[in-house]
This record gives C-alpha cells, structure tokens and sequence, in this order.
C-alpha cells in the first residue's frame, strides 16, 4: 500500500532547527550540516494521516521536528497494536533497510525532517558523529523497549498512567531534561482512547487514573489536553521506578 501525498513544507537552516541539539545531526560540525542540507527536506503530515504504511519502500528517513507519531503493527486477523511513540528528535526508519516495518501515523499534525536514504547511507560512511549518534539513539530506543515491556507486565495502570505523563513531560523540556525546581507544562499527544490502547488498559481505567492523579495533586489539566505537573518529583514517584533522575 503506497503512502498518502504529504505536503512539502520549506526547508529551513539547520543553525535554527528546535531540535538541533539532539537529533541525528546533533554533532555534526558545520561543514557536515552543508552536507545535510543538501539531501534534506520537510514534510508537514495532519494529524491521522499516515506518514509511512507496513511495507513501504522506504526512499526517506526521517527526524519528527514537531508533533507526535504513533508506531502500529497489524496481526495477520487484522487486530492491531499501537507499539511506540516518536517524539520530537526521534528517528523514523534506518539506515539499509528498504522496507518500513511498522505503519507510522501522525497523531497531531507533525513536520518531519527527510534525508533522501541512499543519499544518507552513503554520508554515513564519511561522517563518524551521525554513526555514534545513531548508536546512541539505538541504544536509548532498546533501553525504552525493556522498561515498557516492565510498564505493561508488571506495573499498576496508576503507575502506568504516570510512566507515560513523566515520559512526555521529560522529552516537552528543550533539553531533554526534567526541570525539578518548576512546574512542568505540556499538551498531551494522545487522546485517552490512544492512551487506553497503548498502555493496555479500558478507557475507564484510564480516566479513572488520571481524574485520581489530578484529585491528589500530582497533576493539574487545563481543558482535555493541557497537562500542568507542579512537582515533577511527586510525578516520578508514582511511576514505581527507582530511577527517578
């Protein structure tokens, strides 16, 4: 199944990039960002539409600049299950692979930045800091990949529920970094019905956690959406790790 037609959206300078500091090309020197320049070009995809389809032939990869996606893999009865997040500075796709794994779709309205692939794979093997950056960010993703595998067999849908808000929280921060001295603001992505299928959990449950969170204080909600956190350690206390930096 080919992808939909995604709009164009123009390119703008590296140097200005929101998530320069820590996407692929976050070591790049400058000579190298030239480079990149070159091959790149952004895409805007609306908020439901589907930026990649199971099977595809892969010409992109890509970095989300702005927005969310969800990764989806359907079994062969047609059930399906939401299996990762791509946040802002996260990869989408990988370097020799031909043909996308997962279907990838937009959950709010996302701008991707794109490398044309054979043009990429071939700047890797002149450019070591996109390769040890790459690495990193495989390593970070493995990482991810054990400890939801921890959140949906073994946590409380309480401790669930504040895993996924102090995810996010800590990835809406410039740098990547929870701020504990200061409220922590952010939009959440998902509805409550995406939140439900992809923590494994009813709907029920899931506004049942949430409405308790907000009623103990851990977390305020402006509207649906906007999520206000006044203690970011009280948050990270709930989520049953201990690992709370």
């Amino acid at each position: 199944m080919a992808s939909i037609s995604l709009e164009v959206t123009e390119v703008g300078p590296c140097s200005g990039c929101p998530i320069r500091h820590r996407a692929v090309c976050s070591r790049c020197e400058t000579d190298e960002l030239a480079r990149l320049e070159e091959i790149k070009y952004y895409r805007t995809v609306a908020a439901g539409q589907n930026i990649l389809w199971a099977g595809d032939r892969m010409d992109f990869v890509a970095s989300v600049v702005s927005g969310v996606a969800s990764l989806t893999q359907t079994m062969e009865d047609g059930r399906r299950q939401m299996v990762g997040l791509l946040l802002p500075s996260d990869f989408i796709g990988r370097p020799g692979r031909e043909l996308a794994r997962f279907d990838v779709t937009a959950v709010s309205e996302t701008v991707i930045c794109c490398f044309r692939r054979k043009p990429f794979e071939r700047l890797l093997d002149e450019m070591p800091h996109i390769q040890k950056r790459l690495l990193e960010m495989a390593l970070d993703e493995l990482d991810a990949a054990r400890d939801w595998m921890l959140l949906l067999g073994r946590k409380t849908a309480r401790e669930k529920i504040a895993s996924l808000l102090s995810i996010i929280a800590r990835r809406a921060s410039a740098e990547g970094e929870i701020p504990l001295d200061q409220p922590v603001t952010f939009d959440l992505p998902l509805t409550r019905e995406a939140m439900s299928d992809y923590l494994g959990l009813t709907l029920e449950t899931v506004s049942r956690q949430i409405s308790a969170l907000k009623r103990d204080g851990i977390i305020r909600l402006e509207g649906n959406r906007h999520v206000i956190v006044p203690d970011m350690m009280r948050l990270m206390d709930e989520t049953g790790d201990d690992d709370l930096v």
